[in-house]
């Protein structure tokens, strides 16, 4: 579908007027923002403010209150890093050299002492910004399941919770500026709209569209309070849990972590379209997002009635992760729970594909090193360097098979 975004607005504006009472589905809220007339949603383009008058409009049709600091816009100017180690300065003068993002806020008040809040990042990365894995002519990444797929199960979820769980207020926020390096979530932290000491916990959603058949559920920040982890186990009829203790990862969910606010980020794991132009609407598994978004909701009921939860430090598992020289060009499963790296995608001439390795081979020795997780083939492929070569031994349905790498 290539409308233009005045058409597919205007479309959408009218429903709302002639259908009131009918509700909008997950899968109708990840249409519109993964369309190619919204140019993938790069932070400070007129797709991205395309959105933001969606996910307003949304909110509104939804009875929230508008809580950002113009109606449910939370407009913030920055200019960009010029080098990784470099700090982003907010609330510059606009000019050439600044990009102006915007969060939306919407907020469910129940006079309630605290507040909840659930957000997910709505930006993408336009035509292929920095983070692209594409190798191919310049391209719309319009990002369906990163992260269309997370506002659209926050937008279920504030239907359900209207009226509901009163013991809590609720501010629902979708951020901009998560893909170069959680600005919007960072910037909200520091300029809040309500009072910070009053968040309760914070739930993250950021690419939840890909359940796949084993129904493997990644749960981030689980050691953050200390209720969270029965209340996730007591409520889990559908899903293989990963549960994770750190409060710390690559999404805004790190950003009211380290407010000391407890978390919890949910992620159905990466695949082959991951940062690609193929990220698109038709891939996502909507039954799977529809059961997540019921799964939180069961959990929020749960704490419904818990008060202000204590909040905890957690490991900052990232810390260790060892820095590399070289790749083997291959997207891990983060989500494989067994002995062995499992491999989810392979680039197109890296290291990987050159030595014929496939995709859900279980890589269980490279090098001298058995590797028996993650971490341990983190660990190993940071002693390599460019130019060295080696052996690896990967797990392919049950036969072992060895092949020789060049990095």
């Amino acid at each position: 579908m290539k409308y233009s975004i005045v058409f597919l607005f205007l479309l959408f504006l009218t429903g709302c007027k002639s259908e009131v009472a009918k509700s909008i589905s997950i899968k109708e809220d990840v249409t519109f923002l993964s369309d190619d007339a919204l140019e993938g949603r790069q932070t400070g383009t007129d797709g991205e403010k395309a959105a933001a008058d969606y996910i307003a409009k949304r909110f509104e049709k939804l009875d929230a209150q508008g809580k950002g600091t113009n109606g449910f816009l939370q407009p913030f100017t920055f200019k960009p890093k010029t080098n990784p180690h470099q700090k982003v300065k907010y609330n510059v003068k606009e000019g050439d050299s600044t990009i102006t993002g915007t969060n939306v806020l919407g907020f469910i008040n129940n006079d309630a002492e605290n507040t909840i809040i659930i957000g997910a990042h709505y930006d993408h990365l336009g035509y292929g910004a920095e983070g692209s894995l594409h190798c191919g002519e310049k391209a719309i990444h319009n990002g369906a399941d990163d992260n269309a797929s997370g506002v659209a199960v926050m937008l279920n979820l504030a239907e359900k919770l209207k009226e509901k769980n009163t013991n809590n207020n609720y501010l629902f926020m979708a951020f901009s500026g998560e893909e170069m390096g959680l600005l919007g979530s960072n910037y909200f932290v520091k300029n809040p709209t309500i009072d910070i000491k009053k968040v309760n916990y914070m739930i993250n959603m950021d690419m939840v569209g890909r359940l796949k058949a084993d129904s493997t559920l990644a749960v981030y920040g689980v050691g953050t309070s200390p209720i969270l982890k029965q209340t996730l186990k007591a409520h889990n009829e559908n899903f293989k849990l990963i549960q994770k203790e750190s409060g710390i990862g690559p999404s805004d969910h790190t950003s009211f972590y380290n407010a000391d606010i407890p978390v919890l980020h949910f992620f159905t794991g990466q695949h082959e379209d991951y940062h690609k132009p193929s990220d698109d609407f038709e891939k996502l598994n909507y039954k799977g997002m529809q059961t997540i978004s019921n799964y939180i909701f069961n959990i929020i009921s749960d704490l419904n009635d818990n008060g202000k939860l204590p909040f905890r430090k957690t490991k900052n598992e990232s810390e260790e992760t060892p820095r590399f020289k070289v790749g083997l060009g291959v997207i891990p499963d983060y989500l494989f729970d067994g002995k062995g790296m499992r491999i989810d995608g392979i680039s197109e001439d890296k290291p990987a594909q050159k030595a014929g390795l496939q995709k859900g081979d279980i890589v269980v020795k490279l090098g001298d090193s058995v590797v028996v997780d993650m971490m341990s083939y983190m660990k190993v492929l940071a002693t390599f360097e460019k130019g060295n070569s080696t052996k690896v031994v990967v797990d392919r349905k049950g036969e072992m098979v060895e092949a020789n790498i060049e990095f």
